[in-house]
């Protein structure tokens, strides 16, 4: 079969022809139709000993497709069923969805809803999945719409996008904070009341203990010390969701936004999301938070294109979602 396959550190993979990996454990084999192209994807295709320890490596981290075998000795999933498949350690350390197949544990598979197709799920796939988390961990801390501003951060990355158009589609108003001026009124078509540049979270000076108080609540997807600035900027009782670390790991923060505003700063993980909420984010996506991103915002290749997508991406001239048809 066919596959995007990294075979050395810091060169990018290509399309090669190999066979599925011998499993010690019951295992189900997957007909990939889509999958997707995520930031830890492009570290993966490029060989990065963090994402890809072992090569040969296949990367992608999401996958939709039809069960092919399942070797488990339960009923679910039968072959000819449809399904997805996002974290766990697949495309990491495991190999991935830029494949034609795939092979992996059957408790990693989630049936797919009916309310979508396998394309409309590597549209999400784990940038969709985490940019529900965010909004979960505002909605379900009784953040409302009514309650004033959203920030959301990295507004033209897949989290960034998916988090604008489900907090429009649940009628927040949402700032979105982007450093490409050429998107602004595609960020605006997509749902976000209002787009601000970067150099918005620039101008307060961080040795001051706490911020005048701008944002009901926010999703950060960078990291740093923006973030340092957001929770010191957010009002009282608001939630900031943190899920990235482009602009750095350090927190130079303090305790105050805690203790005078009561602040919350939730921490989203993908990969190791338990299986529970996991199911229910899912749910949730397929029914009162079901919507669609503007077709301006989808880019589709193949194996064969994903390389020069990957550059894109690492050189951060990407946005969007890239799906990926093996």
């Amino acid at each position: 079969m066919k596959a995007f396959v990294v075979h050395g550190r810091n060169q990018l993979g290509k399309v090669d022809n190999i066979d599925l990996p011998a499993s010690r454990y019951a295992h189900v084999d997957i007909a990939v139709e889509w999958s997707s192209l995520n930031y830890k994807d492009a570290m993966a295709a490029t060989g990065h000993p963090g994402v890809a320890p072992i090569l040969p490596h296949v990367p992608g981290i999401d996958c939709a497709g039809t069960i092919l075998v399942n070797s488990t000795g339960s009923p679910r999933p039968h072959p000819g069923e449809k399904v997805l498949v996002t974290g766990y350690e697949l495309g990491a350390p495991q190999w991935g969805g830029w494949s034609e197949q795939v092979r992996v544990p059957s408790d990693w598979v989630v049936p797919l809803p009916d309310a979508f197709d396998t394309r409309h799920a590597m549209t999400l796939g784990t940038a969709g999945f985490t940019a529900a988390q965010c909004v979960s961990a505002l909605v379900d801390r009784d953040i409302t719409p009514n309650g004033g501003p959203i920030l959301v951060t990295g507004a033209t990355g897949g989290v960034g996008v998916w988090s604008i158009r489900l907090l429009a589609h649940l009628g927040y108003e949402v700032v979105a904070v982007t450093g490409k001026q050429d998107r602004v009124a595609d960020l605006l078509a997509l749902g976000a009341a209002k787009v601000v540049g970067r150099e918005v979270l620039e101008v307060e000076d961080l040795s001051k203990p706490m911020l005048a108080a701008r944002w009901a609540s926010a999703i950060d997807t960078v990291g740093g010390e923006p973030l340092a600035r957001i929770v010191r900027s957010t009002n009282y009782r608001g939630v900031v969701a943190c899920c990235g670390l482009v602009a750095g790991t350090d927190l130079p923060l303090n305790v105050y936004p805690f203790l005078l505003r009561g602040i919350t700063l939730a921490g989203i993980d993908s990969a190791k999301c338990p299986r529970a909420p996991r199911l229910e984010i899912w749910r949730r996506l397929s029914s009162e938070w079901h919507t669609t991103l503007p077709d301006c915002w989808i880019n589709e290749t193949t194996l064969a294109g994903v390389g020069h997508e990957v550059t894109n991406m690492l050189a951060g001239k990407h946005a969007g979602r890239t799906i990926i048809r093996p």
